[in-house]
């Protein structure tokens, strides 16, 4: 019976990128962890020997993105194959199997072909991008991620056949499409664990573009991920890497001011409220001082006037009720018309105020509104905020204006909808 070689791919980058023995790439991927963001990872002799063997199981996500660091090459072409199949069949690469889900992530490229592509291409495909960028504040997010997603994929199948300016652009704008679905899934969809996968594609693009900005960005929003769950340490250390990749472009105020204000949410999670002030505080000194550094088109997503909503949630959680109320009072006067979706929010820690204080009429109409904000644009972030309102409404259950939030909350279309999304 013929011996099985195993995974010779992955044998052979570890041979060419210097790492003599499984030992020797599983104490390198130990030791590059902590460079990139990620803490308490540990690899060990064994789990190479898994990787190397004939069936290799898939990778988990921080392991895909140390492997792809060491040893320089999409994780698919490292002889691994995702659990959804494969997915993008290139001429040079293609593999037996389903092509995968709408879910399903395409592996970004690092090696340009022969062919090139016009600047028209990517120019082209920036413009879709751009347009995906603006109707997420106006569509159902379920409608915009599979038509993002397919984008994405898309520009993986084009990443390829570029070079120079052209490969830039289209890399630039795929990191933008991945993170835009990593959005989605996080903050619309609430699927943390996917959204991290998708965050870990959108880095790889970023750096095919060389963008520090961008990569600042994609950084920390893999922060959240921890960072709502309670894990502080680990929050704190992906905003090291986000603030690192910052330094290394010219970072305008606003982005310096939204990496305070990711920060401060992480640590309002935590219980660390005074912190958070502090970090807020900073972020407005920032915004007030200005840059010469222009605002990333793709930053479109903060402002003075969301900082302000950071700042109120931190008020309402650190129990500073009238500061609270007087700023999130303040962010709806200021709110665009297009932004239904913070506005749901802003009422939600409104409603959230008012029951504080003992005011259930006054909490449940502000949860009201923010009911009707989600009528319009769905947002999973919105109903928590109203979800936690109506937890901290159970001393009054029986008063009537509950009973009739309770009626708009559990309405046949409003629970169907939370529970089809």
């Amino acid at each position: 019976m013929p011996r099985s070689v195993g995974n010779t791919a992955l044998k052979a980058a570890r041979a060419a990128a210097g790492y003599r023995s499984q030992g020797a790439l599983a104490t390198a991927m130990t030791k590059a962890a902590p460079s990139l963001g990620i803490r308490g990872l540990s690899v060990g002799v064994r789990q190479v020997r898994r990787w190397e063997s004939a069936v290799p199981p898939w990778p988990q996500p921080d392991h895909q993105r140390v492997l792809i660091h060491l040893l320089g090459q999409p994780i698919e072409q490292l002889g691994f194959t995702p659990p959804w199949g494969a997915s993008i069949e290139r001429p040079q690469q293609r593999r037996p199997g389903p092509s995968g889900g709408a879910s399903s992530l395409a592996t970004v490229p690092v090696q340009a072909t022969s062919v090139s592509h016009p600047v028209s291409v990517g120019v082209q495909y920036e413009t879709i991008t751009r347009a995906h960028r603006n109707l997420y504040w106006a569509i159902a997010p379920t409608a915009l991620h599979l038509t993002a997603l397919e984008h994405a994929r898309l520009g993986c199948a084009i990443l390829p056949e570029t070079t120079g300016v052209v490969r830039r652009r289209c890399a630039t704008a795929l990191a933008e499409s991945y993170l835009l679905v990593a959005r989605i899934e996080f903050f619309d969809l609430r699927d943390p664990d996917r959204a991290a996968d998708t965050l870990t594609r959108a880095l790889q693009a970023a750096g095919e573009a060389d963008d520090p900005l961008l990569g600042a960005a994609i950084l920390a929003h893999t922060a959240f991920i921890p960072g709502w769950a309670g894990r502080r340490d680990e929050a704190a250390e992906r905003m090291v890497a986000a603030r690192t990749y910052a330094r290394r472009g010219p970072a305008p105020a606003t982005l310096l001011a939204w990496l305070d204000a990711v920060e401060a949410e992480c640590e309002t999670r935590c219980g660390n409220c005074r912190t958070a002030l502090h970090l807020i505080g900073h972020g407005e000194d920032l915004l007030a001082a200005g840059s010469d550094h222009p605002t990333p088109e793709w930053l479109d997503w903060f402002d003075s006037i969301r900082l302000a909503a950071f700042k109120g949630n931190t008020q309402l959680k650190a129990g500073h009720f009238p500061q609270a109320r007087e700023t999130l009072l303040a962010v709806l006067e200021q709110l665009p018309p297009e932004s239904d979706k913070q506005r749901s929010v802003v009422f939600g820690d409104l409603a959230a105020v008012e029951a504080a204080t003992g005011h259930p009429e006054a909490a449940c109409e502000a949860a009201s509104k923010a009911l009707d904000q989600l009528a319009i644009t769905w947002y999973a972030t919105g109903m928590d905020r109203v979800k936690e309102v109506r937890r901290a409404l159970a001393p009054w259950q029986n008063e009537r204006c509950v009973r009739s939030l309770d009626d708009r909350l559990y309405g046949w279309g409003t629970t169907v909808s939370a529970l089809a999304r």
